[in-house]
């Protein structure tokens, strides 16, 4: 039989692990943005889930993020579809502004897990009966 705090523990075990391996999905995906732009997406998508899952204060700066590399990269790969921007494609740099989204998703993103793993960190360092 398991006890209420052994669930609520894993939980947040689990959440602390998909915010990690998200962090580390976009930073190895922004090593070449374009080619990693799948691993950014995964990456941030992961990190969602895990401050989703462990309930932090500051998950809306992940979901904001999701929804701005989604934007940002599906701009980017319908345009890349269209023969690119610029030089002898015949659409102007102008439309470059509609992947603007993306860099800024991957910065949510990051501010996102940071405080994330403040949160995760503080809740680790209270005591285990909960008083401060």
């Amino acid at each position: 039989m398991q006890l209420g705090g052994t669930k609520m523990y894993t939980s947040h075990a689990w959440s602390r692990i998909l915010v990690i391996a998200g962090l580390m999905s976009m930073i190895i995906g922004a090593i070449d943005p374009l080619e990693g732009c799948v691993v950014i997406l995964a990456g941030i998508a992961s990190a969602a889930l895990g401050a989703y899952l462990g309930q932090t204060r500051h998950r809306r700066f992940l979901y904001w993020g999701l929804a701005s590399v989604v934007c940002g990269v599906a701009a980017m790969i319908i345009l890349s579809d269209l023969g690119g921007i610029g030089g002898r494609s015949g659409h102007s740099l102008w439309w470059g502004l509609l992947m603007v989204p993306y860099p800024v998703g991957w910065l949510l993103g990051l501010i996102g897990v940071g405080y994330a793993l403040v949160e995760f960190y503080r809740l680790r360092s209270l005591p285990k009966n909960g008083l401060q």
